[in-house]
């Protein structure tokens, strides 16, 4: 890349968001992206269920991935926002990949041992991610990244051990790929708990869930999240809620466009 003085540009100027969305099964991560502007998906499972949505179907391998990134990049398209669904589906293709152009290659991620495998997948992640920020900063594409959520052990240096709800990822993948996004969004139902009486002078807590659907924007102990955009601690999970917050987004029309007029590109399904 050449330097020049003609290259700079206003640090605060609105680019498109880099989103990473996690959460609990089936609380509505895949229709909040789907409502994003003119959504093309990656996916890595088959996880847009009745939702109308362009993608290029089940993506099988790694190189899939970056075939369906060199098309977007490359050939001419309406689409404003690319969807990963999922990240954790994404990563044994990318742990088989690492695997596979290595000089003799390993028949496990595990192989190598002392994690040096998984270290070595971090390399492959910076590609992945490199493709996104290409079309982030070349296309203008605004990206989501799906994720389910795993609750694991967080050894704080300031209290006892706890655990939280994370993305489910590998470590060096998950510090990777947080560093990267300019939001890390935790999305859960709104829980209450209940005491009752057990008897013999026992009470029992119970969780209870009101059926809300929360965005949860910044980190708690119970979860991991942030964000580079001042978005309140908690949001309704939909996306002009979210949007309104964004502000490459905030003042624009950010209703969810019509499938049918969202031109798709020859040869995606």
């Amino acid at each position: 890349m050449a330097i020049s003085l003609a290259s700079l540009r206003r640090s605060g100027e609105a680019r498109p968001p880099r989103l990473l969305v996690y959460g609990v099964a089936g609380v509505g991560k895949t229709k909040l992206a789907a409502d994003a502007p003119a959504p093309v998906f990656l996916q890595t499972e088959d996880g847009l269920g009745g939702i109308d949505a362009a993608t290029f179907g089940v993506l099988r391998s790694y190189g899939d991935i970056q075939d369906a990134l060199d098309v977007l990049y490359g050939q001419p398209h309406d689409f404003q926002t690319v969807v990963l669904d999922s990240l954790d589906w994404l990563e044994p293709m990318i742990w088989q990949h690492t695997c596979a152009i290595q000089a003799t290659p390993w028949a496990s991620i595990e192989q190598p041992g002392f994690g040096k495998g998984y270290t070595a997948a971090v390399d492959t992640w910076r590609g992945f991610l490199e493709g996104l920020n290409l079309l982030r900063n070349e296309r203008g594409m605004g990206v989501i990244l799906i994720a389910h959520a795993d609750i694991k052990r967080f050894d704080s240096p300031e209290t006892e051990p706890y655990d939280r709800y994370q993305p489910k990822l590998h470590a060096r993948a998950a510090a990777l790929v947080q560093e990267h996004v300019d939001a890390v969004l935790f999305a859960n139902y709104r829980i209450s708990t209940l005491k009752s009486d057990a008897g013999f002078g026992k009470k029992v807590v119970r969780g209870v869930s009101g059926g809300d659907r929360l965005l949860h924007t910044t980190e708690r102990p119970a979860y991991l999240a942030k964000n580079r955009f001042g978005l309140s601690d908690t949001l309704a999970l939909d996306w002009p809620t979210l949007a309104a917050g964004i502000p490459f987004y905030a003042g624009t029309a950010i209703a969810a466009p019509d499938p049918t007029e969202t031109p798709i590109m020859e040869g995606a399904t």
